[in-house]
């Protein structure tokens, strides 16, 4: 957290003048949290500073944030204080440990139809309906974001459907670059425009890195530029206590044995990152389950439910 100081005035770090300023600011880098939590390098690279500089400007920046230890304590009434962003689906919410919670990460993987979209598109309405001044991020890179869906859920929800797609700022991106450029620009958008985003979804994650990146010889590079990617998503986080919802693809595993040989797209950069990880396929009758398959606080354990034209329905 940053003192009491105007966050987005980086003129009164030493070494810092408005030129600077200018260039931190289109390379990315636009508060003092920012500053404090980037590598010399990144700041020599959007500032063409020298390593030295870089490093002085990082310190006064991190002299300006509380970004020493705390006592365990004080951590547990921070989580106390976070709040959830439900479902509004009971057997889902319990399965979550309360729904979506501010200041986490949940991916869900999955294939085609299995409801990851449609999770996107309620737990959009839920946050709207949650947070009066919210705004919902919904990065968009298959196509799928559709307005009548977020109609629907709104009529069950009881959400002004108008008031609701006024809050919900979609990017439609067309390749991966794009998608990450999208993912920087939220940070500008927020202090723009003085938003409160508490929701980020990007539906889905791997799409345009696994179309671009093709064969074992592009993989380490593809690897690389995701584990950047997904770092800049974990500052945002960080530093604006918000919630971000990932979809992901799947991939049949040729060495499973037994089991369900599906997996996630990724690797293991991906697989490290979400706080919460959930596995969704479709059930029998036409419902859908959904698996949990790894938190920090949370027991495995799966649950089946049904999509409607208003929500999540408890089977």
């Amino acid at each position: 957290m940053v003192k009491k100081v105007d966050v987005t005035n980086l003129t009164q770090l030493p070494g810092v003048g408005d030129g600077t300023a200018e260039k931190l600011k289109e390379g990315g880098i636009i508060t003092i949290m920012g500053i404090a939590t980037s590598s010399p390098g990144q700041i020599k690279d959007a500032s063409g500073l020298g390593e030295a500089t870089s490093r002085k400007i990082i310190n006064a920046a991190r002299d300006l944030c509380d970004l020493e230890f705390e006592l365990a304590s004080e951590v547990e009434k921070k989580e106390k204080d976070l709040q959830y962003i439900s479902t509004h689906c009971e057997s889902v919410d319990k399965l979550l440990g309360g729904g979506l919670q501010l200041n986490s990460t949940l991916e869900a993987y999955g294939q085609f139809a299995s409801g990851k979209t449609q999770l996107g598109h309620l737990l959009a309405v839920a946050t709207i309906k949650k947070f009066p001044k919210g705004v919902v991020i919904y990065i968009d890179t298959e196509n799928t974001f559709k307005t009548s869906r977020i109609r629907d859920f709104c009529k069950g929800l009881d959400v002004d459907p108008e008031e609701a797609l006024s809050r919900i700022k979609v990017g439609k991106a067309i390749s991966s670059d794009h998608q990450i450029l999208l993912t920087e620009n939220i940070e500008k958008e927020m202090v723009a425009n003085k938003e409160d985003v508490k929701l980020i979804i990007i539906d889905s994650l791997m799409n345009h890195f696994r179309a671009e990146y093709l064969g074992r010889g592009s993989l380490a590079n593809r690897q690389q530029m995701i584990n950047s990617y997904l770092h800049k998503i974990a500052i945002l986080v960080a530093n604006y206590k918000m919630a971000v919802y990932l979809t992901n693809q799947v991939q049949s595993d040729p060495g499973a044995m037994f089991g369900d040989p599906t997996k996630h797209i990724g690797g293991n950069i991906v697989g490290h990152f979400a706080t919460t990880r959930v596995y969704m396929r479709k059930g029998i009758k036409g419902s859908r389950k959904i698996i949990l398959i790894d938190s920090p606080n949370l027991p495995e354990g799966d649950t089946n439910f049904m999509i409607t034209d208003a929500g999540f329905k408890d089977v």
